[in-house]
């Protein structure tokens, strides 16, 4: 993020303070990245859920590798390159890049669970930057803009990407802190689900950071047409998720 140490003032949770610009930046990630975002992630399994019923995960060993393949197979080359384009398109203004962006999520998903995810995710993080830009005139508007080109259905990626531009950080740094949220919520969910321990939970972490780096230089390196959301075992199995019997999430 830089190594300058001028500082600005910044207001955090009402307060006005004086911080360098990369420890701002890297503050306000690391708060985009949290499962305290009351933003829902918590409450989502992403298929996982459905994935232990039928026997595909069943320990920590299963549970690292179904989360390692969905971070390279599906969020590197679908959701990841959305926040990666999304994320320059809100800096310069272009609204149809963003409007594009959101119709291609939403088109994309594979199963009700999972567009009603996104758009519940990208409604609330909509509504959080609200409260929080509420006396900056000039976020509010993009907020508002968000909600408006998006026929007020937001998806998760595009809000993401509009919440990390007001960083100022780079786009690099944005999917890290976008692939770690993501991350850490899908092991909270394995742990409950399958279910592990919090060891285990932590070194199925370490492996998805490990991995993190490379899955956001695919996502960078996308273009648009190679772009894709194509995981069929993923959409059957949130197919099925949808009729399961007995479940603790929604997806």
């Amino acid at each position: 993020m830089g190594t300058t140490t001028d500082t600005i003032p910044i207001t955090i949770m009402g307060t006005i303070t004086e911080l360098p610009t990369p420890a701002h930046s890297l503050l306000q990630l690391m708060w985009l990245a949290s499962p305290a975002l009351p933003i829902g992630g918590f409450s989502y399994s992403e298929g996982l859920e459905a994935a232990i019923d039928h026997a595909c995960v069943s320990d920590e060993a299963s549970a690292a590798q179904w989360l390692t393949d969905q971070l390279v197979l599906s969020q590197a080359r679908s959701d990841m390159p959305v926040v990666a384009q999304a994320v320059p398109a809100w800096r310069s203004h272009d609204t149809a890049r963003v409007q594009a962006l959101n119709q291609w999520v939403l088109s994309t998903r594979e199963s009700s669970e999972l567009r009603l995810q996104s758009e519940q995710m990208g409604q609330s993080l909509t509504s959080w930057l609200r409260n929080q830009h509420a006396h900056d005139d000039v976020a509010l508007q993009q907020v508002q803009v968000l909600a408006q080109l998006c026929d007020r259905t937001p998806t998760y990626p595009v809000a993401y990407a509009l919440a990390a531009s007001f960083t100022q950080a780079p786009v690099h740094d944005c999917l890290l802190s976008y692939a770690f949220g993501w991350a850490e919520n899908m092991v909270q969910a394995a742990i409950k689900a399958v279910p592990l321990g919090q060891s285990a939970g932590q070194r199925i972490l370490a492996r998805l950071v490990a991995d993190i780096p490379h899955a956001v230089a695919t996502a960078q390196a996308l273009p648009d047409d190679a772009r894709t959301a194509f995981s069929p075992m993923l959409a059957i199995l949130s197919a099925r998720h949808e009729s399961q019997y007995s479940r603790l999430f929604r997806s």
